[in-house]
């Protein structure tokens, strides 16, 4: 087997060993139907052109009153955009879609059990709703503008309802992934100080319904102990009427939404007129260590970006039904299950449950019931659904005309099985790359003027100007076959405004390391360091590597742990592969492989050869594996990503931490006791 030739690297590059895949192009029927067709939209949106030309974006929007500023740099890095500019995001999703659209889908709402309807809310039903709970929530909460309140719900039509009210009101929502423990909800009550918590007592999830209350009790009682008091916690009830949690409600501080609604009926509210610069949600990234960072995203600049974004790389029409199949609890659900598309007066599916409940065909059914013809899913879900059911989608009689992928890198091995077998090969696929900060998309192909390379995020998203320095700063050349720290040349309206209250973490963390001059008003001395590795081909596509923190230094060349993975997956039987750093004496690191392998296949020697193998094929004996562990499954948070920092602890016999959040914390003891035998 020859050893492909090791790309010499310095200590600040990572070497790249793979090759470039070839273009796909979208069909003529699809490229007739795009909402963006113009191949001028890169010129118009040049740096030359900066920061004008995101008047464009904002122009899909109503505006109570135009801007002063495009884009105001006198706080930089905290910029402001549309300056001056009066605006209401409640309204932009809901009122202003009535007049010609009141009757149309605004919500289809898919519970997980079987046997219940699905929900089909109305524009003008969404409008009655939002207005109902905003009074509620003025009168009885007691909520105004800028206050913040803390959200801990699942997947169900209440949430986007409940983010629509307090955007309407001028209150800052803050919801936290429903499948985190109280003590996660705590940490982001004290942090943003919210004295007012909504949740849900009940969910479905893999079948069973889940007491989901119980957290608000954890939640309420550590916060007070870390000095913030939760007055009031509104509880809406999954089965209206119907109690579904265990533990008795707490009187005088828990209050059914549902019973305390009946007194508001036909209430309306006035939107409030919200400066564009004004703040719009919370969004916390849940880091390994130190404590959650709240990310703060504004209101004119956020939601014209996501708005823009939803239009021409998603490509939204009103008559398209969209599903998002992430969840509202993450950036991507905000941007891109509520926000961007309510804007663009879509139809937009929110499912409670898992993908793969009851059988790995529940997606296909629930695309062939509403006719889904846009789906947008992470590479996570994909890898599972192939690994469970490969012949499902063949079974279904839907028809995708654009499929996006979304929070991690696609290996090319997946994205081909998810264009032939998921798109049957016509669907167009936007291979997405952004982050919590973003708030919108970074790096995408524009679907009918940009071709798709497996594997490859594409070009910089009109506007957005990426550039590749090495650990000294300097610039890796284009097409050099070296990749290293990817940033951002220039702000863009949907980036996050600053950590909420911690100014200093949001430079330090984000500008500090390749910023040309810390009192600098101009936004050129401020690229923005995203914390990914990346390498550009020649044609200016980029390729994201995955985190800075993961990339293995192998006796000082430096290995992008997901280039590992995908010469992984090229072995037929893989069905999943995580790569850890594991410490050696000589080589500094060396990788540890983790594979779980497709059904009816055994794990044995030889099969854990063959991918070892493979991995020195595809990229050289540099990158051998010290040992492929093949498992039964990988451990899992609930939202599906592999916990590769419990495999890297298991690797180096320390202590995993906290477990009992993960889907399955069962798995972390039967591979520690593989790995520590």
């Amino acid at each position: 087997m020859a050893e492909k030739e090791v790309v010499e690297t310095s200590e600040a590059q990572i070497a790249v060993h793979w090759q470039e895949e070839g273009y796909y192009y979208p069909s003529t029927e699809f490229v007739a139907q795009a909402n963006m067709t113009d191949k001028g939209i890169y010129e118009r949106f040049s740096l030359d052109n900066f920061p004008n030309c995101y008047k464009e974006y904002a122009d899909l929007l109503d505006w109570y009153e135009y801007w002063d500023d495009i884009l105001d740099t006198s706080d930089a890095p905290c910029y402001k955009w549309f300056k001056g500019g009066k605006i209401n995001a409640s309204y932009n999703c809901i009122d202003r879609h009535l007049k010609d659209n009141k009757n149309k889908t605004a919500i289809h709402f898919v519970p997980e059990p079987m046997d219940e309807k699905y929900e089909h809310i109305t524009y003008q039903e969404l409008y009655v709703r939002v207005n109902e709970f905003a009074a509620l929530l003025k009168d009885f909460a007691g909520l105004k503008r800028g206050d913040r309140v803390t959200l801990h719900m699942p997947m169900v039509p209440e949430l986007p309802i409940t983010m629509l009210a307090c955007a309407r009101l001028g209150v800052i929502h803050s919801q936290v992934f429903g499948g985190f423990s109280g003590t996660a909800c705590a940490d982001r009550i004290v942090d943003s100080g919210s004295n007012v918590l909504i949740t849900m007592d009940a969910y479905y999830r893999s079948g069973s319904l889940i007491d989901h209350r119980q957290n608000a009790d954890i939640a309420v009682e550590h916060a007070e102990k870390l000095g913030q008091k939760v007055d009031k916690v509104l509880v809406w009830q999954r089965y209206a009427g119907k109690y579904s949690a265990k533990k008795p409600m707490v009187e005088g501080r828990d209050f059914f939404v549902n019973d305390l609604l009946s007194k508001y009926y036909g209430a309306r509210v006035e939107p409030e007129r919200m400066n564009s610069e004004d703040p719009l949600f919370l969004m916390y990234t849940s880091g390994t260590t130190g404590k959650p960072k709240g990310c703060q995203h504004g209101t004119g600049g956020y939601l014209a970006y996501v708005t823009g974004t939803s239009k021409f790389v998603q490509d939204i029409h009103p008559e398209d039904v969209y599903w998002c199949m992430a969840d509202i609890g993450w950036i991507t659900g905000h941007s891109y299950i509520v926000y961007g598309p309510l804007a663009n007066c879509a139809s937009t599916v929110i499912y409670e449950g898992v993908p793969t409940y009851p059988d790995a065909g529940r997606s296909w059914r629930i695309a062939q019931d509403l006719d889904v013809n846009i789906f947008h899913t992470a590479p996570t879900a994909i890898r599972a659904l192939r690994k469970i059911g490969p012949d499902e989608p063949a079974k279904y009689n839907y028809h995708f005309k654009h499929m996006t992928t979304v929070g991690e890198p696609i290996e090319p091995e997946v994205w081909k099985w998810y264009h032939k077998e998921v798109g049957k090969g016509e669907a167009i696929i936007v291979d997405t790359w952004w982050q919590t900060e973003t708030g919108g998309f970074l790096c995408s192909t524009l679907p009918a003027i940009t071709p798709m390379k497996p594997g490859s995020a594409g070009p910089g998203m009109p506007g957005i100007h990426p550039i590749i320095f090495d650990d000294e700063g300097n610039e890796v050349p284009r097409g050099s076959g070296k990749a290293g720290n990817i940033c951002i040349q220039n702000p863009w309206p949907g980036m996050f405004q600053t950590i909420w209250g911690d100014r200093d973490r949001f430079v330090d963390t984000y500008f500090a390391r390749y910023c040309k001059d810390p009192n600098s008003k101009d936004w050129r001395d401020w690229p923005y360091l995203t914390g990914d590795a990346a390498v550009e081909a020649e044609d200016g596509y980029y390729r994201i590597l995955g985190r800075i923190d993961d990339v293995i230094n192998v006796s000082g060349h430096r290995l992008g742990t997901k280039e590992i993975e995908s010469a992984a997956l090229v072995v037929g039987e893989v069905a999943e592969a995580a790569v850890v750093p594991v410490a050696h004496d000589i080589k500094g690191k060396e990788p540890d492989l983790y594979i779980s392998l497709k059904p009816g296949f055994e794990a044995s020697d030889a099969l854990a050869k063959k991918i070892s193998d493979a991995v020195c094929e595809e990229i050289g004996k540099i990158a051998k594996p010290r040992k492929v562990w093949i498992v039964k499954d990988m451990p899992k948070t609930r939202s599906g990503k592999i916990m590769r920092r419990v495999l890297g602890a298991l690797s180096n016999k320390s202590d995993v931490g906290d477990v009992m959040t993960l889907a399955n914390p069962e798995i972390v003891e039967e591979i520690r006791q593989m790995v520590q035998q």
